[in-house]
């Protein structure tokens, strides 16, 4: 089979696909589940699945649960649920726990290699010993312990017989390499916390650079693709795989992982905002979690293509999130029907038709779809304009309704104006318009120049809304204002009660997108009280530079 490659992993694959070393491609996506996933999971999983789909392979997701005081079901059943939004299916859903016996018994052939041992040191003086980048670390005077020692010592680690960080297991390699991490790392520590699958079965637990190798090497992956943070974990991956005498391991692949400006890529500062009420939960639409971002109603496939054209590079980089915007836009001008809202209503009264007549204009849902179909929009004799298409001092270049001025209703009349009514303080509370007869289209009239078009809701045959504004979390740093928690946007949400819209949004599903006509795309997201709320997804208006 012929594959052209797109990036330099697949170069890799077609390679070793065409010299014959692997017949069958097997990644796998290792999330822990101690948090939701974010817009950064987002090129992972992309990368994965996709090598995945298009070379014909095969995709585990396997969780890497090594850390229980950190991990929860709730993380695990959101992370399944993100994975199955953006459109992807595993071939196996396993546990790095489901191998915590075949880990051990890893553990106690390198023991009986001679090439681990039981160490009494505690995390602050295997720190301390650990030298820098320019000085060799100091040898723990347990290193040479013999093996019938470390073989005790460790069973009886795993038997309870010790306290929390008293002894750990260290695999002996080289406490003068120049890589920090092959200077004998941990790779068992004691730990008793309750683990969301085994219980308090274990008392011993790996540390994720032993038992991921492990992992991928028992699960039979070919390429394991990973972020470049791990670029100099890469030595260790594969002493661990030799050193327990895998006959096909799998290669390490390091990608740049996706770094977006103004966006919050870490679980620890987002749970941080969740623990501290800054948002409403993990699915908050303003999180930049994939359970946030579904909620605001960015569409999956727009997430996967802004992941294909952000790329696959060698080198960390900062991506603008308008392209991101760009991505969902363009996805909603394409799927996402039309409909009228009216954010601050202005009330216009016509007074050329009866108080019980009602004129009904066919509407297309969306003129970008050649599938598209109709719904009606009702006109009568008290409709609603927004207070900002009308001015009485208009300013300059203005193309809305002024005094004497006419205006055209989408996909409906013209409107003349004809006289405005105050309020106390002197602004615009209601107008006196009159249609003009066969103005709409097809009309004979319908040839009138006017100097805008307008949304408008009829005042008795419309929905009442409330329209979820929202805005980063983060406003941008400067050179004084650096840390998150000072960054934190105040104006991050805006909530406009009173708004109305068309009776056609009374029909759509909790969950639809629509493209508020002049005003910005928008999900519904479900009634309260009888009013129906809607989130904003994004703007109209691009600013993303092509």
């Amino acid at each position: 089979m012929n594959f052209e490659p797109s990036n330099f992993i697949e170069d890799i694959i077609v390679k070793d696909l065409e010299s014959g070393k692997h017949n069958l491609i097997y990644t796998r996506f290792p999330p822990e589940p101690n948090g939701y996933l974010h817009v950064g999971h987002s090129k992972s999983l992309c990368i994965n699945f996709g090598i995945k789909e298009k070379f014909h392979g095969k995709c585990n997701l396997r969780f890497d649960d090594t850390n229980p005081t950190k991990e929860d079901v709730e993380y695990v059943e959101s992370i399944k649920e993100d994975i199955k939004w953006l459109g992807f299916e595993w071939d196996k859903e396993l546990y790095a726990s489901d191998y915590f016996e075949q880990t051990y018994d890893f553990a106690v052939k390198l023991i009986e290699k001679g090439v681990a041992y039981v160490c009494d040191y505690n995390a602050d003086q295997i720190r301390e010993t650990r030298g820098t980048l320019k000085e060799p670390g100091q040898e723990s005077p347990y290193r040479n312990r013999s093996v019938e020692e470390n073989l005790r010592l460790f069973r009886e680690m795993r038997e309870g017989k010790y306290a929390d960080g008293s002894k750990v297991l260290r695999a002996k390699i080289d406490m003068a390499s120049p890589n920090m991490n092959m200077r004998d790392p941990v790779i068992y520590r004691i730990l008793r916390a309750h683990h969301h699958r085994t219980g308090d079965k274990w008392c011993v637990y790996p540390m994720y650079d032993f038992a991921h190798p492990l992992g991928d090497a028992l699960d039979g992956v070919t390429h394991s693709i990973c972020t470049l943070e791990f670029e100099d974990h890469r030595p260790l991956y594969d002493w661990v795989c030799e050193q327990c005498e895998f006959e096909n391991p799998p290669r390490q692949i390091e990608f740049a992982r996706l770094n977006i400006k103004n966006t919050i890529m870490s679980k620890r500062y987002l749970k941080k905002l969740v623990e501290n009420g800054n948002v409403d939960g993990w699915n908050d639409p303003r999180m930049p979690t994939l359970s946030g971002m579904r909620e605001r109603g960015y569409p999956a496939p727009a997430v996967k293509e802004f992941c294909a054209r952000v790329g696959v590079a060698k080198a960390n980089g900062e991506v603008d999130p308008a392209l991101l915007e760009f991505c969902v836009r363009e996805y909603l001008n394409a799927n996402a029907d039309r409909a009228m809202v009216v954010e601050k209503p202005l009330k216009v009264v016509i007074d050329n038709m009866a108080d019980d007549e009602e004129q009904l204009f066919s509407v297309v849902d969306n003129p970008n779809n050649e599938n598209s179909g109709t719904h009606n929009v009702v006109l009568t004799k008290e409709i609603y304009i927004e207070e900002t298409d009308f001015a009485l001092v208009p300013p300059p270049k203005y193309k809305r309704l002024v005094e004497g001025g006419m205006i055209r209703l989408k996909g409906s009349y013209i409107l003349k104006h004809v006289s405005t009514e105050l309020d106390e303080n002197g602004a615009p509370k209601l107008l006196h318009c009159e249609y003009i007869e066969d103005s709409a289209q097809g009309g004979v009239n319908a040839g009138i120049k006017v100097k805008g078009v307008v949304q408008w809701v009829s005042a008795n045959k419309c929905v009442d809304c409330e329209l979820y504004k929202y805005e980063s979390l983060l406003v941008d740093a400067t050179d004084e204002v650096t840390d998150f928690n000072d960054r934190l946007n105040p104006n991050s949400l805006e909530v406009v009660k009173g708004a109305k819209g068309e009776l056609y949004l009374d029909e759509g599903e909790v969950g639809k997108s629509y493209q508020f006509m002049r005003v910005a795309y928008y999900k519904y997201a479900g009634k309260k009280d009888g009013v129906s709320r809607f989130y904003r997804i994004v703007s109209l208006k691009d600013t993303f530079n092509k």
